[in-house]
């Protein structure tokens, strides 16, 4: 068993997003070729036998023969096709975010409002005839239907599936190829992420069938079809649980050389609770109903005094430090609505956070560190891309924090009252009416001890905020500016390890939807080139 704090927020991996999904789909999905388990740099084969490139833009995989889905269904490249074009043409934000400028066109998809996979309505056209190319709504109707009611034995799918220049390529059951927009030395990293899982095209198609820039409803709620070690036996409502039993058809249990990611699984039933309250993840871990649990930095001396076979597995038998990760934690600021839009005011608030009391309270075990702080938009762990400038860090400073508040109230015509009933900006324009910290929720205790922290410091400066939850769903609803809040407390943890299309792009540009929407047009335009260079 398995104790969780936030759960899913969706069961289909062409839309789910979140670092809670990868429970359920690293096991239930597999992809063309998958991280080997100790080393998120290097990838093994898996649905794939093996896989060929001579110039990083066009790779060649050859696919395991006689390898079935759970349901028994056998699975071919065909059914990779299927997967990978379902993956963009869905237009979902894990698919953008993963495939963009690799094999989505973004340009054409601004132009049209549709992830079409490149080349595939000039595959359309050529097997067809009709004018998919110059037609986007001829090319959806297509792609609507032959996905929907995908049929690999159908000549004209698979004269489509096998036409040379676009994205994806089946040209036969067990031959597959990607070619990029662009080649990229890091594409087998993308593909190992669950925006690579194989689905099973007759599950999908009995559950809803496909539509472009359209979630399917049933596969969220209910999850589907893999070829893993693993496959759903029960969702409860909300996913509050989610239940996996070992897959009886399993196709690595009649084949050799399989890599160790793959290999059948050794424990029958893998209960997942999500949403748990801290005592309870504690308590289930400490009387062992859960193997595995989440718990805060701050609360592991709780987590281990309670555990009733502490004498005879010291604690570091039971935790595992990975070390610090590629990641941020952060507080993002809707840089294109008041008042957040205003410099200074952004600078008002990095000022008057107390970074040390949050490390010290919170990422400190034991005298231990185990967080940091660092500038972004790249972490530490490229240190050929992190601060090149050598810049400082920034600094809890209050006096700073009131000086640039202050102008922030003269440019943008408000004023706010601190504590001692001191006036900061403009004392004829309106006061600052209260703002929101946004959060997913549930809320763990982990993060309320932040945003509790950064209530206090803004406080100080006048600035009164309440902290209001909300759920994946609705954070994955924030998709432009206008409906996006002004704060929101959001982690972001790289898809693979490029410093540049994982970190400095979703970060600093519009395209991932973080919730800061910076949008400078020379940084765009950088960005477009420098994941290539």
């Amino acid at each position: 068993m398995i104790g969780h704090v936030i759960a899913p927020d969706a069961l289909d991996p062409a839309t789910g997003f979140y670092v809670p999904d990868g429970a359920v789909f690293t096991n239930v999905f597999q992809n063309l070729v998958e991280f080997n388990g100790s080393n998120y740099l290097q990838v093994v084969p898996v649905i794939a036998e093996n896989y060929t490139t001579s110039n990083y833009q066009t790779y060649v995989f050859q696919i395991r023969p006689n390898l079935t889905f759970s349901n028994g269904d056998p699975l071919n490249a065909y059914d990779v096709w299927f997967s990978l074009v379902r993956e963009d043409y869905m237009g979902q934000s894990v698919g953008l975010a993963n495939y963009g400028m690799l094999t989505i066109n973004l340009t054409e998809y601004s132009q049209t409002g549709y992830a079409f996979p490149w080349g595939i309505r000039h595959a359309i056209q050529a097997v067809t005839g009709l004018p998919a190319v110059t037609n986007t709504s001829i090319a959806v109707h297509v792609l609507n239907n032959m996905l929907s009611n995908f049929n690999p034995n159908n000549q004209t799918i698979r004269e489509i599936m096998s036409y040379p220049n676009q994205a994806y390529v089946a040209s036969g059951p067990l031959s597959f190829t990607v070619n990029l927009l662009n080649p990229y030395r890091d594409f087998p990293l993308v593909l190992a992420g669950w925006w690579g899982a194989i689905v099973d095209p007759s599950f999908v198609d009995a559950h809803g069938g496909v539509q472009a820039n359209t979630q399917n409803s049933y596969f969220n709620s209910n999850g589907g079809i893999g070829s893993g070690p693993y496959m759903i036996k029960s969702v409860s409502v909300g996913f509050t649980q989610v239940v996996l039993v070992a897959n009886p058809n399993y196709w690595a249990l009649k084949q050799s050389g399989v890599p160790a990611v793959a290999q059948p699984p050794h424990i029958r039933v893998v209960v997942i609770n999500y949403g748990l309250s801290h005592n309870q993840r504690v308590e289930d871990f400490a009387t062992n109903r859960a193997q595995i649990s989440f718990v805060s930095i701050s609360s592991l001396n709780q987590f281990y005094d309670a555990y009733q076979y502490r004498r005879y597995f010291s604690f570091n038998q039971i935790f595992y430090n990975a070390g610090f990760q590629p990641g941020v934690v952060y507080l993002a600021m809707n840089t294109q609505m008041p008042p957040t839009n205003n410099n200074d005011f952004r600078l008002a608030i990095v000022h008057a956070i107390n970074y040390t009391q949050i490390l010290d309270d919170l990422y400190t075990f034991n005298g231990t560190l185990l967080g940091q702080m660092y500038l972004g938009p790249v972490s530490p762990q490229f240190p050929g891309f992190y601060n090149p400038g050598n810049l400082p860090l920034y600094s809890f400073n209050l006096t700073l924090a009131e000086m640039y508040l202050n102008a922030s109230g003269w440019q943008a015509n408000f004023h706010v009252v601190l504590p001692n009933g001191s006036i900061l900006g403009n004392p004829n324009a309106p006061q600052l009416q209260p703002m929101s910290i946004w959060y997913l929720a549930p809320l763990s205790s982990f993060d309320q001890g932040k945003l509790e922290i950064i209530q206090h410091d803004l406080e100080l400066i006048g600035l009164s905020v309440s902290l209001e939850g909300a759920t994946a769903a609705t954070f994955a609803s924030w998709t432009t500016p206008q409906s996006t809040p002004n704060l929101v407390l959001l982690d972001w943890f790289p898809d693979w390890a490029d410093p540049i299309f994982q970190q400095i792009f979703p970060e600093v540009t519009t395209f991932a939807f973080l919730p800061a929407w910076m949008n400078l047009s020379k940084v765009n335009q950088l960005l477009q080139v420098a994941p290539f260079t």
